[in-house]
């Protein structure tokens, strides 16, 4: 069974480091198939060349400066995709551990003898780089279970949909249902692909309400897995640093057309159009679950954006 990985990198230091890691961690690199959206300047295409792993790479490489943000590029991605059975989604500065591609098959495959449409998903552990630009590793505990809930204080209103979320923790459980996902790390059949294509109207805040919302509405279950069943880590940023090479960064947005507070602002009203169902099709609002059912089951009663249409 083939896995597809999208890519999604913008002015990314360490997407060299994670292709690596993909290739070199699976237990059979040859199943595996990357989407990478390269949105840099770096001359990937000549390392790439040079990898035995290269025709297993469908690159493309974009201008930063005509870069609609994240969502954006995701959608570009999953264009990639060629029928490969597993869809798997993580960031470009991603750790993985030895026989991953396994492991999330084995989990997969565990998760469908009661789920008909598992969606694995939850933020991945973390993992810094020392002083010699080495990855430090603490493997996770195993009695628990990240689950991700808003950030306190954090309310919908009815002229905004779009929240923080934070990671929380479950103990006493190998797998916890959820309402909400991580767009760094999503593992499922690539049906969802189909069902679930990336809105290249989103930016970056409400991208994974979205997801969620428009998967759990078509069916798919989010199982937030134990973090030891999780065979990959995550390169977290630190809250409060200026990265320059963030979409938003004062040097990149000089250098683009369209302001990246114009596309947050379209994206919020994107976010805010489909809890109001105006969004019909394959960007709206699934059928075999209510907006109804989903406050019911998450506590979030997306039903207050709707107050102000009547």
């Amino acid at each position: 069974m083939r896995i597809f990985i999208s890519l999604a990198a913008y002015c990314e230091p360490h997407l060299a480091f994670t292709l690596t890691q993909i290739f070199s961690k699976a237990a059979q690199p040859g199943r595996v198939f990357v989407g990478l959206i390269d949105q840099s300047r770096d001359d990937h295409a000549a390392w790439l060349s040079r990898q035995p792993w290269q025709r297993q790479v469908r690159h493309r490489q974009i201008d930063p400066a005509l870069s609609e943000g994240v969502c954006w590029a995701r959608h570009l991605a999953m264009g990639l995709h060629q029928g490969e059975e597993y869809f798997l989604q993580v960031d470009s500065h991603t750790f993985f551990f030895p026989g991953w591609d396994e492991a999330l098959i084995d989990l997969h495959r565990q998760l469908e003898g009661t789920l008909e449409k598992p969606l694995i998903s939850a933020y991945p552990p973390p993992f810094e780089f020392d002083a010699d630009g080495d990855p430090m590793v603490r493997h996770p505990a195993s009695s628990q279970v990240s689950i991700i809930v808003p950030e306190a204080g954090q309310v919908l209103r009815p002229d905004c949909a779009t929240l923080r979320f934070r990671a929380d923790w479950k103990s006493g459980a190998d797998v916890a249902l959820g309402f909400h996902l991580a767009a760094g790390f999503i593992f499922a059949r690539s049906r969802f692909i189909d069902e679930v294509p990336y809105d290249r109207q989103l930016y970056f805040h409400g991208e994974e309400q979205n997801l969620a919302l428009r998967a759990w509405t078509r069916g798919w279950d989010i199982a937030h897995p134990r973090q030891d069943w999780i065979p990959l880590l995550h390169l977290y940023k630190q809250a409060g640093q200026d990265y320059p090479s963030q979409h938003w960064s004062p040097t990149q947005a000089a250098a683009r057309k369209i302001r990246w507070q114009d596309l947050a602002a379209r994206s919020d009203q994107r976010l805010l159009a489909l809890v109001r169902s105006e969004i019909e099709g394959i960007y709206g609002l699934g059928q075999q679950r209510s907006l109804q059912q989903f406050a019911d089951f998450s506590g979030l009663d997306y039903g207050i954006c709707r107050t102000d249409l009547h």
